[in-house]
């Protein structure tokens, strides 16, 4: 009977382990991403550097260059510290045209901070997959009608492709 109880601990330890795994595949985001990854990887993406203002969004994706996390200088400090040996970088936006709900997606695994009225904001809902080639992460976020900053962090590349989308 001891054995029993053992083995039965040992699955339910390892079962939040399993669960805490992303899963694998495009067709396993928890909604419709072909905007979002079609505009991540348009040919036309505008390339941006880290610190860049941009006057409106754009209806595609942009590749922004980062830097190590010392250097980027980012405006607010990210709420999860970046690990040694990736990049981080921002781009300041003003206020969308249209307040609303807006997808934020990633090319590749980071971590974002949409800061917004001097706060971070959360996001509404989150999906990522890994081995979907051209997007790793989405996200939704309530965007007033007011300036916002979006910071990238603990990126293992010098460089991400973003796109910030009306949600549909």
């Amino acid at each position: 009977m001891r054995a029993l109880i053992c083995v039965a601990l040992v699955l339910l330890a390892a079962a939040p382990a399993r669960s805490a795994e992303e899963p694998s595949g495009c067709d396993k985001f928890k909604w419709n991403i072909d905007h979002e990854r079609a505009a991540l990887t348009a040919p036309d993406r505008a390339r941006l550097a880290s610190g860049t203002e941009m006057t409106s969004l754009t209806s595609s994706g942009a590749i922004l260059a980062l830097s190590a996390p010392a250097e980027a200088k980012l405006p607010t400090p990210p709420e999860r510290a970046p690990k040694e040996g990736t990049f981080a970088g921002f781009v300041s936006f003003k206020a969308p045209s249209k307040p609303g709900i807006y997808t934020i997606s990633l090319s590749a695994g980071g971590w974002v901070d949409l800061v917004q009225d001097g706060h971070v904001l959360k996001p509404k809902a989150f999906s990522g997959v890994t081995d979907c080639d051209g997007i790793r992460k989405t996200m939704k976020y309530e965007i007033s009608a007011s300036p916002f900053v979006l910071q990238v962090s603990g990126v293992r590349e010098n460089s991400v492709s973003i796109a910030i989308l009306p949600s549909e």
